[in-house]
């Protein structure tokens, strides 16, 4: 219900407006009884004249109190007097003329501040990767930092992705997604830390890291089945390398044996050649000589070296006896095998026991030996 209504003659806030009025009349009157003595308005003037330059002095005091400022270990104070710098106080308890002629203003040098900066961009090879950026830096000169840029906590944002763009622009994707994060980050910060000392921003940067570099979201699948790929092709051309490495040294190795094999071989003919050729000489001189002892002791050698390799008892059936019953050459192989040279093999008999048919044998080949040495 409005107040204006019939029946409502008054509005709500005529009800206590006296009473509101007589109030702030008393509190008046109180402040006026408190402050009269203090500004003479009960005596003389001169103790009202005394009583104003005390105000005015206890303010001035108070004004020139209101200089005193501090500034902490990490900070460096910049004094402005009439908004133009002053001076450059380092930490502790200083004084400056109070506002409005001198303001001052408290920079942290020493205070390591982080921003973080995602975004998308492409490669030099036109591709895109999203890149998450983390920043460090400080505010290393105060002066700077405070009048010649207008926002640098801003501007240190915008170089931040003008340098990393310039940098991402510049390499290619497999080289920023594998081994290249390091090196970006180092030459991101770099660029970064030129272009604020060319602007003069004050604005040290103490470290800049590449915390993520990655495809986009909507490419994620293709992009692991491409890595997959990858992948399988460089476990394949090791296992081709590996299997490579094992096939060339063992053919290398075979060769180098067939090789030496080949270089023994032709050695030994060439020695064997080169030994019977001298042997031959040899006996060519022997038999320059002495043809006929020659010829006798070569006969005897050849004979001597047939017989010996041979297992055949030949016996002369005349006159044996009970010999042939014996089983000769069981004996002869049992004498070799127990010790005794098989080039001449021979049967321990008595010489008695021998048969006659021998010495006729042996008769028989002198004389052939002899013919043989007349013709």
């Amino acid at each position: 219900m409005a107040w204006n209504e019939p029946g409502r003659d008054k509005d709500p806030w005529s009800n206590n407006r006296g009473s509101g009025a007589a109030d702030l009349d008393q509190i008046v009157k109180s402040l006026r009884n408190r402050l009269g003595p203090l500004f003479g308005s009960g005596g003389g003037g001169g103790s009202g004249a005394f009583g104003v330059v005390a105000i005015g002095m206890l303010l001035v005091l108070a004004w020139l109190a209101s200089g005193i400022y501090k500034v902490d270990a990490s900070e460096r104070g910049v004094v402005l007097r009439f908004g133009a710098l002053h001076q450059i106080t380092l930490p502790g308890l200083h004084w400056r003329i109070p506002y409005p002629v001198d303001t001052v203003q408290n920079v942290n040098v020493s205070q390591v501040d982080k921003f973080n900066y995602r975004t998308q961009m492409l490669t030099s090879d036109e591709n895109i990767v999203q890149i998450d950026l983390a920043v460090q830096y400080r505010r290393a000169e105060a002066t700077d930092y405070l009048f010649n840029v207008r926002d640098p906590d801003s501007t240190l944002a915008d170089v931040s992705e003008s340098a990393i763009r310039e940098v991402v622009g510049k390499s290619n994707m497999d080289f920023i997604l594998r081994e290249g994060r390091a090196d970006i980050a180092q030459r991101t910060k770099v660029l970064m830390q030129q272009t604020l000392d060319a602007y003069q921003t004050g604005i040290t940067v103490t470290s800049v890291n590449l915390q993520d570099a990655n495809f986009p979201d909507e490419v994620q699948d293709a992009v692991r089945d491409a890595i997959k790929a990858r992948e399988d092709k460089e476990r394949s051309t090791l296992e081709a390398e590996a299997y490579a490495n094992g096939v060339v040294p063992q053919a290398r190795g075979g060769a180098a044996a067939e090789l030496e094999q080949a270089s023994a071989y032709r050695e030994r003919v060439v020695n064997d050649a080169t030994g019977a050729t001298a042997r031959f000489l040899q006996l060519l001189d022997e038999y320059e000589k002495a043809p006929r002892v020659t010829r006798d002791r070569l006969y005897l050698e050849t004979m001597e070296s047939v017989y010996g390799n041979s297992r055949k008892v030949l016996l002369d059936t005349e006159g044996s006896g009970n010999l042939l019953y014996l089983p000769i050459d069981k004996l002869l192989e049992a004498q070799v095998g127990g010790g005794r040279t098989a080039t001449t093999p021979r049967l321990n008999l008595p010489s008695a026991e021998l048969p006659r048919s021998s010495t006729s044998a042996d008769s028989r080949s002198r004389d052939s030996l002899r013919s043989r040495g007349n013709n």
